[in-house]
C-alpha cells in the first residue's frame, strides 16, 4: 500500500474519496440496473452481460441448460446468445462442450462487478474504521494492475492515507501482496512485469526468491502484511476476498503509524477484524 503520514496541515479527513473517473463509471453502472424502464434499453444487451459477469463469478465451465437457468432464458434464446458471445470471442467451449470465459476475458475486471463491490464494501468499511480508528482500504484486480477502489480514512490527525485509484506495488504494498499472492504464476508475473520491482523503502522485497517465499507465506496465513515496505514509519495489513474456487480478485487492507501498534495481540485482533470484513464481503457478494 503506498502510504504515508499525514500531519494536522495536510488534507483533511475524506470519508470515501472516489475520483471522478470512478463515479462516472459507478453513474453508468446504475443506469444500468435502471435501464429496463428506459425505452431504448436492449433486453440481449443487458442478458448478454448478465451471462459474462456470472461466467466470471463461477469461475467454472457452466452448460448451456445451466445459463438458461441463470439468466431466465429459453434454451433456444441462451443458445443464440452464447454462439453470439462465443463468435465474437468472448466466451468459449471446453472439451465438454460446456461454456467459460475466453482466455484474456476473465482478468478484465467490469464496471458492473466494481460498482457492487464498491457499494457492498464501503459500509462495512466504515463499521471497521469506526472501531479501529485507522484507515482502512478496498483494492481490486485489473487486467495487468492492482489499483485502490475505496478508502475510508482515519480520524486521527496522525494517520496513514490512501488515494483512489492509486495504482500498488504488487512487491511492497500489503493490498498488492494479498491479490498477487494468490493469481496464478502467469498472473504474478505478469502483475510484477507490468509494475515492475521498485525499492521504496530499505525494508522492500526486491529479490525476487525472497518475493517468491513472501507470497508463500501469504498465501499459507492468508493475510499479508506491509512492515514500512512502502512507507517509513507505517505499518499496512490486508486480507484478500476470496470467491468461488478461492480466486482473488480483490482484498480490505488497515493502515496505521508504525507507533499506534500495540505489540502480537493488537495485531492479531487487527488481523481477526479484517478477515471477518473480507468474509463479509466474499458473502454478500
Amino acid at each position: 500500500m503506498n502510504c504515508k503520514v499525514l500531519s494536522d496541515k495536510m488534507k483533511p479527513v475524506q470519508a470515501l474519496m472516489v475520483k471522478p473517473k470512478t463515479v462516472r463509471k459507478l453513474v453508468a453502472a446504475k443506469r444500468v440496473d435502471d435501464s429496463p424502464h428506459d425505452k431504448y434499453f436492449s433486453r440481449a444487451v443487458s442478458k448478454a452481460l448478465e451471462a459474462l459477469e456470472f461466467l466470471q463469478n463461477e469461475g467454472n465451465s457452466m452448460s448451456m441448460n445451466e445459463i438458461a437457468q441463470r439468466l431466465r432464458l429459453s434454451k433456444t434464446s441462451a443458445f443464440r446468445l452464447l454462439k453470439t458471445l462465443e463468435a465474437t470471442g468472448y466466451v468459449a467451449q471446453d472439451g465438454r462442450g460446456q461454456y467459460k470465459l475466453a482466455p484474456g476475458i476473465h482478468a478484465v475486471t467490469p464496471t458492473q462487478w466494481l460498482s457492487k463491490l464498491v457499494r457492498i464494501a464501503v459500509p462495512h468499511m466504515q463499521a471497521l474504521t469506526h472501531e479501529t480508528t485507522e484507515t482502512v482500504s478496498l483494492a481490486a484486480l485489473f487486467e495487468n494492475r492492482i489499483e485502490v477502489v475505496a478508502v475510508i480514512e482515519s480520524p486521527h490527525v496522525i494517520r496513514m492515507s490512501n488515494v483512489v485509484g492509486h495504482i500498488l506495488p504488487p512487491n511492497a504494498s500489503s493490498l498488492g501482496k494479498a491479490i498477487t499472492a494468490f493469481q496464478p504464476p502467469a498472473g504474478r508475473e505478469k502483475l510484477l512485469r507490468s509494475f515492475k520491482i521498485y525499492r521504496f523503502t530499505d525494508h522492500t522485497i526486491t529479490d525476487p526468491r525472497d518475493l517468491a517465499h513472501e507470497f508463500e507465506n501469504i498465501r499459507a496465513q492468508r493475510f499479508a502484511v506491509d512492515r514500512e515496505e512502502c512507507a517509513n514509519d507505517g505499518i499496512c495489513f490486508s486480507v484478500p476476498v476470496f470467491g468461488p474456487g478461492d480466486e482473488v480478485s480483490a482484498a480490505i487492507s488497515l493502515s496505521m503509524p508504525k507507533f499506534r501498534l500495540r505489540g502480537e495481540e493488537h495485531e492479531a485482533s487487527i488481523i481477526a477484524a479484517l478477515r471477518a470484513t473480507a468474509l463479509t464481503l466474499a458473502r454478500d457478494l
